[in-house]
């Protein structure tokens, strides 16, 4: 296998750690809205994810990061041409990290209420338009001869696409519905669980639309495997949160997402961004990589560093893994 494979494979591993952790910390954001009575109810949801959602976003970095040093024409194709969703993503990102630290700042209640809905579209909008971002990527956009995106942004909004961010959106959703039941206690943890059986209901059946035309698309025996691990796992995570069995749920959630993006990754293989003028003007793991010795010290960078970000990672969930409920919230919260 050559290097360019290679980070080809790790820069899909890195999108689906991404998505897996990032996938229930946009899902409890949403759920600000969705799930939450009252106002101490949803600093109970925001602290389920208090201790881990920066964390979370180094994989977004990492994979961003790794994109730009190992496949530069693949990064600056994808940066220059979905350049208004991805700034808009950035600026959700951004927002969505102050609201988390500046809500509880003040207790007027206009301060507070702004603020939560700052978390919830800032929540809601990424995990939509990420799905309609790597829709576009899998399904192929306007590329011509120089490796340049020659579309505008409403051809980004194609049926294909818009499929894959509602995917995304509902995915993440019940990802992050099934968290908040794994982290929380009392009646929050009932009504998670009773909100999951309905979102998982809808979740499968746009899966199993979007993972289909997938698959009818390409048609690799790999895609085939990976989109019955995924929907099963999905129709297996939905009987584990009807048994209240939050743990497997919650693994079984995140296998779906896993072999979902995967899916996607194997699909695309050995392009990066197919191109819809011309095949031959794809851009592909080969014709869009950095130069060998490049990618040689990546990948010894990335072997030293990867170890020590997955260990304190690991710890940190650790640490924080206990329940919360209404009652570990004080009055004036």
């Amino acid at each position: 296998m050559e290097l360019h494979d290679v980070w080809f494979v790790l820069i899909a591993v890195l999108w689906t750690g991404y998505f897996f952790l990032e996938g229930f910390d946009f899902g409890v954001g949403v759920l600000t809205r969705l799930l939450a009575r009252d106002r101490r109810e949803k600093r109970v949801l925001i602290n389920t994810i208090g201790p881990v959602w920066d964390g979370n976003e180094v994989w977004l970095l990492s994979a961003g990061g790794a994109t730009f040093a190992a496949f530069p024409d693949w990064y600056a194709t994808l940066f220059s041409g979905f350049y208004l969703p991805l700034l808009l993503i950035l600026v959700c990102l951004i927002v969505r990290g102050v609201a988390f630290e500046y809500r509880a700042k003040r207790s007027d209640e206009r301060w507070q209420t702004n603020w939560e809905h700052a978390i919830f579209w800032c929540s809601l909008l990424p995990a939509f338009l990420w799905g309609v971002a790597f829709g576009n990527i899998v399904h192929g956009v306007a590329i011509d001869a120089d490796k340049e995106y020659v579309g505008g942004v409403l051809d980004l909004l194609n049926p294909y696409a818009l499929l894959g961010g509602l995917l995304t959106l509902a995915l993440f959703t019940f990802h992050g519905t099934v968290f908040a039941g794994l982290k929380t206690v009392g009646e929050i943890r009932e009504r998670a669980r009773k909100l999951a059986l309905r979102l998982g209901v809808v979740t499968a059946a746009v899966a199993v639309g979007f993972l289909l035309w997938t698959q009818a698309d390409h048609g690799k025996p790999a895609g085939a495997v990976l989109l019955v691990i995924a929907v099963g796992a999905l129709l297996a995570a939905l009987v584990a949160v009807a048994r209240s069995r939050e743990g497997w749920a919650f693994a079984l959630s995140g296998l779906t997402i896993v072999a979902g993006v995967a899916m996607l990754f194997v699909s695309l293989f050995p392009d990066v961004m197919p191109s819809t003028l011309d095949p031959a003007w794809s851009l592909t793991a080969a014709n869009s990589a950095s130069s060998p010795y490049t990618l040689t010290i990546m990948t010894w960078c990335a072997g030293i560093a990867t170890p020590v970000v997955l260990l304190y990672q690991g710890w940190t969930y650790w640490v924080f893994r206990k329940r919360i409920g209404t009652h570990h919230i004080a009055e004036a919260h």
